[in-house]
């Protein structure tokens, strides 16, 4: 299918939408008129290159003619000069509008659920996850997003053995930190090391797209409702009123749990934010797992056991597994300041493999 034959269906969708967002039953439902309204933005931004687009065929067309037709010298070579300008316009403005053809995953613009926990390498995977944690705190006060920590665990020697947060903010959101799920590995010398020999740790990274109430269903029937004391280092306890809440999900069996806020109903709130993703990642999941393998992305799934990154200290170097990319900025990266960097390169690189499908 040609570029016109899609945008040509892109027209007569934006028409229906168009008419649709201003329907009174639309407007009163409001899952449905959020969803229509925000794929009437997306639509819009296609719409307006595609004027642009006919435009300079037209004008190419015209400039065409002139030039089969033309005697004056003069005139034929300004005719010819502004068909191959018109060429290359069209060609930019061709592969703009490819890439804006490219189906978007509709939880990019959601806010997200970070799950960080520690995996081998006892206390220096603990520490590795807190400087991850850290990490994303830094890019995420680069980009003005909002960090509210959910639950915490924190490790014996410092870092955390899990760490819950969430991150809120006006752009993509999920968009942006999603490629982040999976192993990140760490190759440096612990501070306990007294013969500086480097060692591997890792931590595992779950990102899920935060879920609103109407993304999913959930009966309070199915959910037990536990309180209990929070607790500090080591178990102990930090205050005497049952304000920590654990809710467990009967039918799947997750479990979700917040006890960092001094109130038991802002953590149930929490809590039941949490189980809201969790329950609609693992819808998403069953949906990824029904595609075929050869659509299939190169860069990940998001699964949790999939190595994706490795932190090299003693190189100063990070180097991302699932599109072969090395920056030697580890200081930086750590720092947030380079981390769009490898963000950009991540997202261009799944772009291009839905750019192949559609192809």
């Amino acid at each position: 299918m040609c570029i016109r034959d899609r945008l040509n269906i892109v027209q007569q969708r934006f028409n229906e939408v168009s008419d649709l967002i201003i329907q009174p039953d639309i407007i009163t439902d409001q899952k449905r008129y959020i969803k229509l309204n925000k794929e009437y933005k997306e639509l819009g931004l296609i719409i307006e290159k595609k004027v642009i687009y006919e435009r300079l065929i037209s004008n190419k067309n015209e400039a065409e003619e002139i030039s089969r037709n033309e005697s004056d010298k003069e005139m034929l070579e300004m005719a010819n000069d502004e068909l191959k300008d018109l060429k290359e316009k069209i060609n930019i403005i061709e592969e703009d509008i490819k890439f804006l053809l490219i189906p978007k995953d509709p939880d990019d613009s959601k806010n997200v659920v970070i799950e960080l926990r520690a995996g081998t390498g006892g206390d220096e995977a603990s520490i590795f996850a807190g400087d991850l944690f850290r990490m994303y705190t830094k890019y995420c006060e680069g980009r003005k997003w909002n960090v509210s920590l959910v639950d915490t665990s924190p490790g014996t020697s410092g870092g955390y053995k899990e760490i819950i947060f969430e991150v809120s903010g006006n752009d993509d959101v999920y968009g942006l930190l999603k490629f982040e799920s999976g192993v990140h590995r760490v190759q440096r010398v612990p501070q306990t090391e007294t013969q500086g020999r480097v060692h591997t740790s890792a931590a595992t990274v779950m990102v899920l797209p935060e879920a609103e109430e109407f993304d999913v269903q959930i009966n309070m029937n199915d959910v037990r409702v536990d309180y209990f004391c929070s607790s500090g280092p080591g178990g102990q306890s930090v205050n005497t009123t049952y304000s920590a809440v654990r809710l467990t999900h009967t039918p799947t069996g997750i479990v979700a749990q917040c006890q960092d806020q001094k109130s038991q109903h802002k953590n149930k709130a929490k809590g039941m934010l949490i189980l809201r993703s969790r329950l609609y990642e693992l819808e998403r999941s069953r949906i990824e797992g029904e595609r075929s393998e050869d659509r299939k992305s190169k860069i990940g799934t998001g699964d949790r056991s999939e190595r994706i990154r490795t932190y090299n200290f003693p190189q100063g170097r990070v180097t991302d597994h699932r599109i072969n990319l090395t920056l030697h900025k580890l200081e930086a990266f750590l720092e947030g300041e380079a981390f769009d960097e490898m963000v950009e390169n991540l997202t261009l690189q799944a772009q291009e493999e839905k750019l192949s499908n559609l192809n």
